[in-house]
């Protein structure tokens, strides 16, 4: 990275003191000693902090407001603090304020808020009844907007905010008088375009769209939403309205063919990142090896989320106002309630209440009680799940712990970003998980530095999304072959069909009708099946909903749910009846369910063979099953496996996947009783390692191998997209495969384990128990594909 520079960690204080807690065997120089250290910043010995880096601050460079802003919003802007806007800003506000579609594509805390306010507040200032719609995809970006736009207190600015949790009466109001709505892709699909001449008012006048934090649109989600969007366009059309596009994004690769691919509308990119920032220290940080062993006798790392903890308390009794990035629901809930257990046994049980955890699905007061407390610095340390990654402004953090790689560059620069605003230094803390990708991280600081962004992955020409899309629009307004061309024209004309044989679309000479009074269904986040409800059995209390396909997953018969940081324990899953029943416990253990595998491939659509081997991309029907459950302590030691009987459920989707001849095995060294091993072991670390190349998490993806496939006749491994119809991951793990498995072969390399452990071959979900898994053969495995695949 540009500018940056390798630092003892001994001379940064703060790491000075967290790393006092380590007994000296552990720490690669004690205080006031020297650590060792290479010349590429990696320090020796047994040190749980593998590098440190340090990010030069940047000076402020001030520009003009331009001539078109109202001087009542420029007088706003200077009561609230801002003298002068930024270069990047001013471009982007000018060219949107002449009618061009653009995205901005800077880092964290660059003022991009401001560059889409511009325009946006200047147009309801100064056109009669001009609309403006802003579309974030957290409810608590959205509100943080709200609050950002009522507080300039412009009497003629009329903002409100339309979610879930938005009265019905209040929505009568927004309809008709509100002229800044901010709201979320849910609700444009749900409520806006299906109920789109209630919203005649708004879409008529819409003269500014804004779409904040676009680069989170990606995979299946991010599909839905640009067909979301092409179906706002086309009523706007309707209504006599052309709005323009204003799309705020991370630093990412080729934005401005991700915007135009979100839109589908030509959007010019302003990339240039010109906004003051503070000193920025990056540490990477692996957990030590503990005495537990694990699944297999593997070694176990203390875990990334107890890591965290302890961390995040010794930051807190430091007066560190710190934010924990956590991957899960659960994890959040538990990281924030094991810190405040180390503050009490630190005897520091006054700052106990003063951290807490943040995630979706608590209820609107609660999460707004915790944005108030984040927002006016009465919580210390708050343990988060990616809902607080996404834009909402919380000054004053002086750092911020990621327990785990978020699965994408820039979501770890946007997390980091969130510490040290406004021009202030920050921590960042990059712990590793037990993981293959987590453990190649830390251990090569370039792909961090010095990587190239990820391109967002998305796929609108999915069938499984294009068709409920279509059905969508049809209902709203009958679909005439010029429009659509906004839903991919050639794309679309087999779905289409396909809709009509199905009863689901009635064909006239005019286009397309919507053949039922009901509204059609569309779950754009990706859910599929009935919906499961979660009810504590003693007192029939609600405490929430999980998707129907996932339910045999996570709440199964023994399963551990959290609710609001209170724990409960799944009595019985009733999938007929659509219910979880649940009781109160609070056992000192986790749960995680495996499942098992098969799949089979429908078509090829792409092949290339090279000298015994093969790579192909096509269509392929998976059939999995969950079959146990395993218990943990929080330490990672495995307590027992429990066997389930739950059905089978079947996805079709896009797989990647190569083939190897049985004499390349033999010629390679590897025993015919080891392949099995072999292939097993590579593939569990190539899904561990695709996130590296494809916008997506390994929870996103799945894989298997086998030393006989069926419709291969040889010994082959697949990769595929864990969504209906494909996400694309697949697809992009296919273009780059080379520098995939590359990555794949130096992960298990490099791992300091004998035989495998969960850092580099055995996968927490395997439902096969992660055997057989050899992984001495999964490198001779990855040699020889690499050995024949071109540059």
């Amino acid at each position: 990275m540009l500018g940056s520079r390798y630092i003892n960690p001994l001379d940064h204080p703060t790491l000075a003191r967290l790393l006092s807690g380590y007994p000296p065997a552990l720490v690669a120089g004690a205080p006031g000693t020297t650590p060792a250290t290479d010349t590429s910043g990696n320090l020796g010995g047994a040190s749980p902090l593998l590098h440190v880096r340090e990010l030069p601050p940047q000076a402020a460079l001030l520009d003009h407001w331009p001539i078109w802003v109202p001087a009542e919003l420029v007088a706003a802007l200077g009561r609230a603090g801002v003298e002068a806007p930024w270069p990047h800003q001013v471009e982007v506000a000018d060219r949107a304020w002449r009618g061009e579609s653009v995205v901005i594509a800077t880092g964290t805390a660059s003022g991009k808020s401001l560059a889409y306010q511009l325009p946006m507040l200047a147009s309801v200032l100064t056109a009669d009844r001009a609309r403006a719609l802003y579309v974030s995809p957290t409810k608590a970006l959205a509100a943080d907007q709200h609050r950002s736009v009522s507080q300039l207190g412009l009497p003629a600015v009329r903002p409100a905010t339309l979610d879930g949790d938005t009265p019905t009466d209040d929505r009568e109001w927004i309809r008709q008088h509100a002229n800044v709505v901010l709201t979320n892709p849910d609700m444009l699909h749900r409520s806006i375009l299906p109920q789109h001449q209630r919203w005649a008012p708004l879409l008529r006048r819409l003269r500014f769209v804004v779409i904040d934090e676009c680069h989170h649109y990606r995979g299946l989600f991010g599909s839905h939403v640009s067909l979301v969007i092409r179906r706002l366009r086309r009523l706007c059309a309707r209504y006599g309205a052309e709005p323009v596009f204003i799309l705020a994004s991370a630093t990412s690769a080729s934005p401005s063919e991700t915007a135009q691919r979100l839109v589908g509308l030509p959007v010019t990119a302003v990339d240039d990142d010109l906004a003051p920032r503070g000193r920025r220290t990056v540490a990477l940080w692996e957990p030590p090896l503990t005495a537990l062993r694990g699944e297999n006798d593997a070694p176990v790392r203390r875990a990334a989320g107890a890591e965290a903890a302890r961390l995040l308390a010794d930051l807190v009794i430091d007066g560190q106002r710190t934010l924990a990035f956590i991957r899960s629901r659960r994890g959040a809930e538990i990281t924030a309630l094991a810190t405040q257990r180390h503050l009490v046994e630190a005897g520091a049980g006054e700052l106990a209440p003063r951290v807490a955890a943040y995630r979706g699905g608590l209820l609107a007061e609660e999460r707004r009680g915790l944005e108030r407390g984040l927002a006016d610095g009465e919580l210390l340390g708050v343990a988060t799940t990616n809902a607080l990654e996404l834009g909402m402004d919380v000054s004053g953090l002086d750092a911020v712990i990621l327990a785990g790689y978020p699965g994408t560059l820039a979501s770890l620069w946007q997390q980091a970003g969130r510490a040290g605003r406004r021009g202030r230094d920050a921590l960042i803390i990059f712990v590793a998980r037990d993981d293959p990708l987590d453990t190649f991280l830390v251990h090569h600081p370039d792909a961090i530095f010095d990587r190239a962004l990820e391109a967002t992955v998305t796929d609108p020409a999915n069938p499984f999304v294009l068709g409920p899309q279509l059905c969508c629009a049809a209902a709203e307004s009958p679909l005439t072959p010029a429009g659509v061309q906004l839903f991919g024209g050639p794309d679309a004309e087999p779905v289409l069909a396909e809709l009509v044989a199905r009863g689901l679309l009635r064909r006239r000479p005019t286009g397309w009708f919507w053949a039922s009074r009901d509204l059609p269904v569309a779950d754009i986040r990706g859910g599929s099946g009935q919906p499961v409800t979660i009810v504590e059995a003693i007192s029939g209390r609600l405490l929430g909903t999980v998707d129907g396909a996932n339910a045999p997953a996570t709440v199964h018969g023994g399963a551990v749910y959290l609710h609001q940081g209170a724990s409960f324990v799944v009595d019985e899953l009733d999938l007929d009846r659509s219910i979880a029943l649940v009781h109160a416990e609070a056992p000192d253990w986790t749960t995680s369910a495996r499942e098992v595998i098969d799949i089979a491939i429908t078509s090829v659509q792409q092949q290339a063979r090279f000298d015994g081997m093969s790579v192909q991309l096509g269509s392929v029907t998976v059939s999995h099953q969950v079959v146990s459950y395993q218990r943990r302590r929080f330490s990672g030691e495995i307590i027992d496996e429990t066997p389930l009987d739950m059905p089978v459920q079947r996805l079709s989707t896009k797989a990647v996947w190569y083939t190897i001849d049985d004499l390349l095995c033999t010629e390679a060294g590897i025993d015919p009783m080891d392949l099995p091993g072999a292939l097993h072991a590579a593939e569990h670390a190539a899904i561990g390692l695709l996130p590296l190349f494809a916008t997506c998490d390994r929870w996103d993806i799945g894989g298997v191998s086998t030393a006989l496939h069926p419709d291969t006749g040889l010994p082959t491994v697949f990769v595929y997209d864990g969504a209906p119809g494909g996400a694309g991951f697949a697809a992009r793990g296919h273009l780059v495969i080379r520098r995939w498995l590359t990555a794949t072969h130096d992960a298990i390399q490099h791992c300091e384990c004998l035989a495998g452990c969960p850092s580099c071959v055995q996968s927490p979900k395997c439902g096969n128990g992660n055997n057989p898994l050899d992984k001495a053969g999964a490198l001779l495995v990855l040699q020889t594909v690499l050995d024949r695949l071109p540059d």
